[in-house]
């Protein structure tokens, strides 16, 4: 068996002879470290060529094809992501920064499954099983058939899946696991790359579902090469801000549901609890009668969510006017000053502009545009807006409102939590149907929207 040194990309898997500062392949600058490679090496056999009676071509017409059934957690919020609970068989690989609650989530949602489907195998990779216990107690899980496991070694992880035949297997993390055949340390891209292919394997083999745990890069993307993300059945991101007790868990990308649904978590001493009505939760706290505060409802996945967009507008002392934006796109909130400006008569780009989204949740969506430069106008002139006012909108260059898709799921979860009171595109009206007891004013542009609420 002959071994040569290669340099291999830890962002890419692109491999070198010699080292060079900047990979040739993703330009990524000091990513590439040495490795040993095996030129040739035994098979294993389980991941070899199949007999060829168990793997031949049919039409897809003679295939029968039947619904699995899900294996549900119990916390609504988890399965939810999921489509609807773990499918046997599936491989599902979660993601955040570190602290923000994976394992937690993970070990929780174990627990629940093991007092439901029978043996539950938590391997852990990165804490000793009297770690592990201790931060079991602090979550209050006591179920016996919950089973730690720490090990690194994917060939005796699955020498243990298989004598143990657990219902649930949860790998933390991806990064710590290793392959005895592949001569690199942990967490390399090679080690990463074949752990994640063993997994998979036992996983479609065993018709177990699997969820493995994954670091995060400084550039926010999972740690390992990118293939491990397509080799996956579903990827999961946990975020949050570490300073907000509020956690979303988002599927983008699922081959068993839709990559278009979130689950809301609040972070407690007793672990995540998951929020059921997370508008209601936002809003709690909100004043009344306060200048740049308004109400925006946006829509994740199938789930309409209502949060307070706050702006404040104060003079530019010091210089170049600041432009800081907390849960939307600092770019956006520069194009939305500019249409303010040039269309509405708001003279404020010497000013310095914030915009603060309460709860640390993150807004995208262009549905936002026009409660956007509502706050802002609401605060540079000193005049609050009704506080049972939502305001929905996308706003164009031209100063102009243009509609948002799904607008009359957005009305009625504001007319269920009270709000008597919405100022949309005029397009929107066409379709709308609302049986709610709420007024809907429908606006063609910026200076009719300001024109309603200042």
């Amino acid at each position: 068996m002959k071994q040569k040194s290669v340099f291999v990309c830890q962002e890419c898997g692109y491999s070198l002879p010699k080292w060079v500062g900047r990979c040739p392949d993703c330009g990524k600058w000091n990513t590439l470290v040495e490795e040993l490679k095996v030129s040739s090496r035994p098979a294993t056999g389980r991941r070899g060529v199949a007999n060829e009676s168990q793997r031949q071509p049919q039409p897809i017409t003679d295939i029968q094809a039947s619904e699995q059934e899900r294996l549900e957690s119990g916390i609504e919020e988890f399965d939810r992501v999921l489509g609807g609970g773990a499918v046997p068989g599936s491989v599902s690989l979660i993601g955040g920064d570190p602290g923000i609650g994976k394992s937690t989530i993970l070990l929780q949602a174990a627990e629940r499954l093991s007092q439901k489907y029978g043996t539950v195998l938590y391997v852990t990779g990165e804490e000793s099983a009297t770690q592990t216990k201790l931060r079991a107690e602090r979550l209050g899980i006591k179920s016996p058939a919950l089973y730690i496991l720490c090990e690194t070694d994917v060939d005796a992880i699955e020498r243990h899946i298989v004598k143990l035949s657990p219902a649930v297997v949860v790998v933390d993390s991806i990064q710590t696991i290793y392959n005895p055949n592949i001569q690199s340390t942990p967490g390399g891209v090679a080690q990463v790359r074949e752990s994640t292919a063993a997994l998979t394997y036992i996983a479609k083999s065993q018709a177990i579902p699997i969820f493995i745990v994954g670091h995060m890069t400084k550039d926010g993307s999972i740690a390992g090469p990118k293939v491990m993300e397509h080799m996956v059945d579903t990827v999961l991101y946990m975020e949050g801000d570490a300073y907000h007790v509020y956690r979303i868990l988002r599927a983008v990308k699922n081959r068993f549901g839709s990559t278009n649904e979130i689950g809301v978590f609040e972070m407690r001493e007793t672990g995540l609890v998951e929020i059921t009505n997370p508008s209601e939760m936002l809003l709690s706290e909100r004043q009344e009668d306060v200048s740049g505060s308004v109400v925006v409802p946006i829509v994740e996945g199938s789930r309409p969510i209502l949060l307070e967009l706050q702006a404040l507008v104060a003079p530019a002392n010091f210089g170049t006017p600041q432009r800081t934006a907390n849960g939307v796109d600092r770019n956006r909130l520069a194009l939305l000053l500019a249409v303010l400006d040039k269309r509405a008569g708001f003279h404020i780009q010497n000013s310095d502009v914030f915009i603060n989204i309460i709860g640390g949740i993150q807004a995208a969506e262009p549905g936002v545009d026009l409660g956007t430069i509502v706050a802002i106008a609401s605060n540079f002139r000193n005049i609050p807006v009704d506080a049972k006012t939502v305001i929905l909108g996308e706003v164009g260059l031209g100063g102009e409102v243009r509609a948002v898709y799904q607008a009359e799921k957005r009305i009625r979860e504001a007319a269920k939590l009270g709000f008597t009171r919405a100022i949309v595109s005029q397009y929107n009206l066409r379709s709308l149907k609302i049986k709610e007891d709420i007024k809907i004013l429908g606006v063609r542009t910026v200076n009719d929207a300001l024109n309603i609420v200042l």
